[in-house]
């Protein structure tokens, strides 16, 4: 274990310890409050174990889940899907493009304006749904290696989860943004675009992963952690804060990385996970 020394990193809401090389580089860290261990250089995982588990076993809190254990003392149920509920039928962007059918300029309009470069109110729109749609075909894309994918999520206060990707490897909240051309660094909290003004994508995407494990728990018998994820469309590069690894973070061409993730749930429990989450009205009460 030479060369390999522990540190803990505390912030509001984080309790962690990391295994660093000497140069600062970590190889893996633990949550201090929940026991979970992520090792990020295989070359070092026996080491790194040995020493979060001495770590672990004075910090830890709380226990962490079993993969049986109950998520609450009731479970809601659905009523029977129909075609209108079925957010599997939904295109990636289906509500920007509901948007900007029923608000937004012609797809003349908007096809002239680009031809001549010219700005408008709903360009930053029409951005969004490019970046969802280049995101989402990279997202069906994992459906051949038995991942369910639904587009679209709505929310009932307004907005939406852009896509939930279900599978063996786990459940994941995905937040898309296109910055095609622009420099971005990424934080614990926050986000710089071209050396601009912070803005807040790492802790919406958290929120909104904590938003779908919510709704996902209220109607399964089994506990549903759901990780986030950033994704950036036309970025060429993605530097971030070393410390910040509890929201993923891809270019939307990196996706299919995420293919061989298995070992969090049964091929049952994906399809029972998938029956909720294609449910719009499984969403409608989720806060």
């Amino acid at each position: 274990m030479a060369g390999l020394k522990v540190s803990r990193w505390q912030r509001p809401g984080h309790d962690r310890w990391y295994v660093n090389l000497a140069d600062g580089t970590a190889v893996a860290w633990a949550d201090a409050r929940t026991g979970r261990v992520e090792i990020l250089v295989e070359a070092h995982r026996k080491e790194a174990l040995q020493l979060l588990r001495h770590q672990l076993t004075q910090t830890v809190k709380q226990p962490v889940e079993a993969p049986g254990r109950v998520a609450s003392p009731r479970t809601l149920t659905l009523p029977d899907l129909t075609a209108a509920d079925d957010l599997a039928l939904h295109r990636p962007g289906a509500e920007i493009r509901a948007l900007l059918s029923s608000r937004g300029p012609a797809p003349a309009r908007r096809l002239l304006d680009r031809l001549l470069r010219r700005k408008g109110e709903w360009d930053s729109w029409c951005r969004g749904l490019a970046g969802e749609r280049k995101a989402g075909a990279e997202l069906n894309r994992l459906t051949r290696h038995g991942w369910r994918v639904v587009h679209s999520v709505p929310r009932p206060t307004g907005g939406d989860i852009d896509h939930v990707l279900i599978g063996r490897g786990g459940v994941f909240s995905i937040n898309t943004k296109n910055l095609t051309g622009k420099t971005v660094w990424i934080g614990d909290e926050m986000v710089r675009v071209d050396h601009g003004k912070p803005r807040p994508y790492p802790a919406v995407s958290r929120n909104e992963a904590a938003y779908v494990r919510r709704v996902l728990e209220r109607y399964c018998s089994f506990p549903v952690p759901v990780e986030p994820i950033l994704v950036f469309v036309g970025v060429p590069e993605l530097p971030r804060s070393a410390t910040q690894l509890d929201v993923r973070v891809y270019r939307h061409k990196d996706l299919a990385s995420l293919a061989p993730l298995t070992g969090r749930f049964t091929d049952e429990q994906v399809e029972a996970l998938y029956a909720v989450a294609r449910h719009r009205k499984a969403w409608l009460g989720g806060g």
